[in-house]
């Protein structure tokens, strides 16, 4: 069965964001995976290396996500895009049928395929305007 998790983004904040969450919650970080990791990392902006790229916090059942917006890729954090449903499937094929169902009348940001982090993931924002990931991670 599927699971829905938050994500958020942050202009450049996210590991003072999420350090603080965590004095809050507790618990440790699931992931924490800085842009300067990522294939071609070494090629991007000084100023972004260090930023992050993504990061978990596990806070009961659920996950709590995030990334840094990189204003040098483009990316700008405003009201509407600061959050999206991040949803975890058990299969591939949940996976396709969540990604194509609720695409469906909405603008695909990255088409469904194999990560360099070892899942298939997609995102979009569906025809009410609701931002959405669709992870699955392939067995490790």
């Amino acid at each position: 069965m599927a699971q829905i998790h938050p994500y958020l983004n942050f202009n450049g904040n996210t590991e003072e964001a999420f350090n603080f969450y965590k004095s809050v919650f507790g618990g440790e970080f699931k992931m924490i995976q800085r842009f300067a990791d990522i294939p071609g990392g070494d090629q991007m902006p000084e100023a972004d290396r260090n930023k992050i790229m993504h990061i978990c916090l596990p806070i009961g059942h659920t996950d709590l996500m995030a990334t840094d917006a990189l204003e040098s890729q483009g990316h700008q954090v405003v009201e509407g895009n600061n959050v999206s449903l991040s949803i975890n499937t058990d299969t591939k094929e949940e996976a396709d049928h969540l990604f194509n169902a609720l695409s469906a009348g909405g603008v695909v940001e990255m088409a469904i395929q194999d990560t360099f982090w070892g899942a298939y993931f997609g995102m979009f924002a569906d025809r009410f305007g609701i931002r959405w990931m669709v992870n699955y991670d392939y067995p490790q």
